[in-house]
């Protein structure tokens, strides 16, 4: 009983929470692809821009681009759009992409591919690079 009160005073009175705020990027202009159909409709049809990121979740160097990446294209937020594409899941895509190894990121606009970066990238490269892609026309 009295370490029962005492993890209720730990936890504060009853029917207290603590709020949480979020400082993350938001998330609507990342998306992972669920499906070959999905791809061709928000990537290779998409007007905009779109990085395309693809990664296996067993890569510790994907993990570590991750949030590079989408920190980078949160503050380029509207202007381009990030597509996760797990190579495991969706092998045929990665094999029409020539990806040989991940971490991979390609720049697609209008159904092409622009530009094309292989590995692990520090931040600066990285937005340089995304700069780079929102700013050709």
């Amino acid at each position: 009983m009295a370490s029962l009160q005492k993890l209720m005073i730990f936890r504060g009175p009853v029917g207290s929470f603590v709020r949480s705020i979020s400082t993350g990027v938001p998330r609507f202009d990342i998306f992972k692809v669920q499906s070959p159909e999905e791809f061709d409709e928000k990537v290779r049809k998409s007007k905009d821009p779109v990085i395309v990121d693809f990664f296996a979740t067993w890569c510790a160097p994907c993990r570590m681009l991750t949030p590079r990446i989408e920190t980078i294209i949160g503050e380029n937020a509207g202007k381009v759009k990030l597509a996760k594409v797990d190579i495991d899941e969706h092998t045929d895509l990665a094999l029409d992409y020539e990806v040989a190894s991940v971490p991979v990121l390609l720049a697609i606009r209008n159904g092409k591919v622009e530009q094309r970066l292989v590995g692990l990238q520090d931040t600066d490269k990285l937005r340089t690079w995304v700069q780079n892609v929102v700013d050709k026309k």
